[in-house]
């Protein structure tokens, strides 16, 4: 079986250059697969990728819909979720629609288009988001308003830098929370936090907060949590991960506020970097090595894909 870890090209960095390497040394060991070459989504990609058998999709490309759309209509076999499911879960106000038509726990929301202003704040304390982003992008210190003089800016400055609506969502004082789906398995759920970092930083995941103070964050898998608590939130997870269509892998953010759970957001590609991604993180603590987590990657979409059995 000859396979393609298909990765970008134009947002590569340290932890994304260590993912691809990793991943690609994982599968070079997994015994069904004969050869493993990296290959970046370019101009050539049509032409290059016919020649493989199946691929290992890392490429988050413009909302990370291009590669599976292209493998689903070349017949290609390839890990994560289709272009379809990308498209709702990179869409915070679509993928929160989906929870609430489905019972899903998830804040209060409301969304405000551009060039529309909030005349009032229906939440004592709201958060401000992109409707479209990912990585906290847009999220700052004061996306968290306690009134209508807050919001209307925090709306006001999403606009102008993505040109997209704005996502007012209810605030949920709480524990932060991430739990991860790979095949039929719920990974033990990883608790996010923020007390130690300095003064006068927020205490949640602004752009800052989880791109520059990530050393001062502490990670607690499994999440110091009850066992009751823990299993309604992988019940949800479960339901989470089929009413989204997801497929072989997929991590979403939580919040816990006494005993009440709130779903926030799905990631629908989580990154895989070892010891960094959050993901691999909760595979650690399910007493899974690196290569363990990506062959169960992988063999999800080799039990479930006629074309890739023997």
């Amino acid at each position: 079986m000859k396979i393609a870890v298909v990765f970008d090209l134009d947002n590569l960095d340290a932890e994304r250059e260590k993912m691809i390497d990793s991943v690609y040394n994982s599968l070079l060991k997994h015994p069904e697969i004969t050869s493993v070459e990296k290959v970046p989504f370019n101009n050539d990609f049509l032409h290059t990728i016919v020649k493989f058998d199946a691929v290992f999709n890392l490429s988050t490309a413009h909302k990370q819909m291009h590669v599976p759309a292209i493998l689903d209509l070349l017949g290609i076999p390839y890990t994560g979720s289709s272009a379809t499911t990308h498209g709702i879960c990179i869409d915070k106000t679509l993928t929160k629609i989906v929870l609430k038509h489905y019972g899903i726990p998830t804040p209060d929301f409301f969304v405000v288009d551009v060039g529309e202003e909030p005349q009032s704040l229906h939440f004592s304390t709201a958060i401000v988001k992109p409707s479209r982003q990912g990585s906290a992008k847009g999220i700052f210190y004061d996306s968290v308003v306690h009134d209508i003089s807050g919001l209307k800016k925090a709306v006001s400055r999403i606009h102008e830098q993505f040109k997209e609506p704005a996502l007012v969502e209810e605030f949920i004082e709480g524990k932060e929370l991430s739990v991860g789906i790979v095949g039929d398995k719920v990974l033990p759920i990883l608790e996010i936090d923020f007390s130690e970092l300095p003064e006068g930083i927020e205490n949640f995941y602004s752009y800052r907060v989880k791109h520059f103070y990530a050393e001062k964050t502490r990670y607690y898998c499994p999440a110091r949590i009850s066992e009751e608590i823990a299993e309604i939130i992988k019940f949800y997870a479960v339901k989470v991960f089929h009413a989204l269509g997801l497929r072989n892998y997929s991590r979403m953010d939580l919040r816990l506020k006494g005993d009440k759970v709130y779903f926030l957001e799905v990631n629908s590609l989580p990154m895989l970097t070892p010891e960094y991604s959050d993901i691999t993180k909760m595979a650690e603590a399910a007493g899974w090595s690196y290569d363990e987590l990506i062959f169960s990657i992988f063999n999800d979409v080799i039990k479930n894909n006629d074309m890739l059995h023997p």
